[in-house]
């Protein structure tokens, strides 16, 4: 349960929403939400499911493994993920907006990027995907 929090908050930013759009989305509460990624609170699995179907994803429960809590996105990303130019590179990639922010914080992990960095990554996976080898 301790990684819940952070975990709601990585793939709430990671779709470019806001607490309250996701609030609407799933017929929550914005404290509610709010509450819950900032690890406060004890929500049901229906409210949970609520949630993953508003973030787009689902909801899935394991017992006996360990996660670890999904890293918070850089600023930069949070902003690159809003713009135009971002939802235009997903569409010509034909991909999922979600997939796409996960691959560009992986590369985060293991180099420091800035944003004209990420724009420049962000092109090159355009370019791959529409001129494969």
């Amino acid at each position: 349960m301790d990684s819940l929090g952070p975990a709601l908050r990585a793939l709430r930013q990671a779709s470019g929403r806001t607490v309250a759009s996701v609030a609407a989305d799933a017929g929550l509460s914005v404290p509610y939400i709010a509450n819950l990624e900032n690890g406060r609170g004890n929500p049901t699995t229906g409210a949970l499911a609520r949630l993953a179907g508003a973030l787009g994803t689902e909801l899935r429960i394991s017992f006996g493994e360990s996660a670890e809590a999904a890293p918070a996105l850089p600023q930069s990303l949070v902003r690159l993920r809003r713009t135009e130019r971002f939802r235009r590179a997903v569409a010509l990639m034909d991909a999922d907006p979600g997939e796409v922010i996960a691959a560009l914080a992986a590369v985060g992990r293991v180099v420091e990027a800035s944003e004209p960095d990420w724009w420049r990554v962000l092109d090159a996976m355009v370019l791959i995907s529409r001129h494969p080898a």
